[in-house]
């Protein structure tokens, strides 16, 4: 259970940051953003602080919760040795794992879903159908509200030509595909013939299949295969994790300046914020965000859209 917060009331939260950044310099790796953010790394874990109104807010992680205690004992005896002028209430939460945090609560979830562009009864009736099919894997199908999103970027961005690597059932193709021109193109890329049967079905019910290309086959192969030109719009990237380093930098080097990429799962049931879970999805989500978040041809941000969502714009 290695990830643990504290919210310490002061009016001095900067200045312990800064105090808390000078001291520990010489014992862990430092870093002080111009906003007043600041990370420590220890050898056990690490800790991030950030101003917050009236109070100082502290987020530990380490890979076990021995180390964790050994984090937050640090911190803790370094931020009251400089309290000389006030006394400083530092309460840890109890320690939790990544995969046990709240990222979206059940009333913010159903709120969200009745305050966004309802979905139609072709839409409703997909949910229904993979239900049906596929059982326990229907959780791989994105929200009504994720669609919503899906479709608005889509037509904000005014693309034409589209990629999606993962399509499932068709709920998130038929909603780019959707928000296309009647001459656009969604090349649609995935593993399963059963699966995207059901996706063909909705495509000409909805009357887009003309504007729907499915390649089934490895997606790595499909992108790598396809002319190196920047001409494509936009992308939404949902399938096999680990590969999701492979799939960003072949899809974001093949958009057009203004070409957006979306990413889907980037938190991992909060997975990724837990240094302790190093699976190979997780340790792949890690690598893409980071790619993102450094890459200078993009201009990114990461939302808290269901399981996590990253827009990245090329410049």
């Amino acid at each position: 259970m290695p990830i643990s917060t504290a919210l310490v009331p002061t009016d001095r939260p900067e200045r312990y940051i800064k105090q808390l950044v000078s001291h520990l310099g010489h014992k862990a790796t430092t870093a002080l953003s111009a906003d007043g953010r600041a990370t420590i790394t220890l050898s056990d874990g690490e800790c991030v602080l950030a101003p917050s109104g009236d109070a100082l807010e502290m987020i530990a992680t380490a890979a076990d919760a021995e180390a964790l205690a050994v984090v937050q004992d640090v911190v803790t005896r370094h931020l009251l040795r400089f309290a000389a002028q006030e006394e400083l209430r530092t309460e840890w939460t109890e320690p939790v794992a990544g995969d046990e945090l709240e990222v979206l609560s059940p009333v913010a979830s159903d709120y969200l879903l009745t305050h966004c562009t309802p979905p139609d009864e072709l839409l409703t009736e997909l949910v229904a159908r993979t239900r049906e099919a596929t059982g326990g894997a229907a959780g791989m199908q994105i929200s009504h509200d994720e669609g919503a999103l899906l479709s608005l970027l889509v037509r904000m961005t005014g693309a034409r030509r589209a990629i999606e690597v993962g399509v499932f059932t068709g709920y998130s193709s038929l909603c780019i595909a959707r928000a296309l021109p009647a001459d656009g193109h969604l090349l649609a890329c995935d593993v399963s013939d059963e699966w995207t049967s059901i996706a063909r079905e909705y495509w000409e019910r909805a009357g887009v299949a003309d504007r729907v290309e499915l390649r089934i086959g490895p997606a790595l192969d499909t992108l790598r295969a396809l002319p190196a030109e920047q001409v494509y719009d936009f992308a939404f990237i949902d399938a096999d994790k680990v590969s999701y380093p492979d799939y960003y930098e072949e899809i974001v080097s093949r958009l057009r300046p203004g070409g957006l990429v979306v990413l889907d799962n980037v938190f991992q049931a909060g997975r990724v914020f837990d240094p302790a879970f190093q699976g190979e999805n997780q340790v792949a989500i890690r690598r893409v965000n980071e790619m993102v978040a450094r890459d200078e041809r993009v201009e990114s941000v990461m939302l808290p859209v269901r399981d996590g969502v990253t827009l990245a714009r090329r410049k």
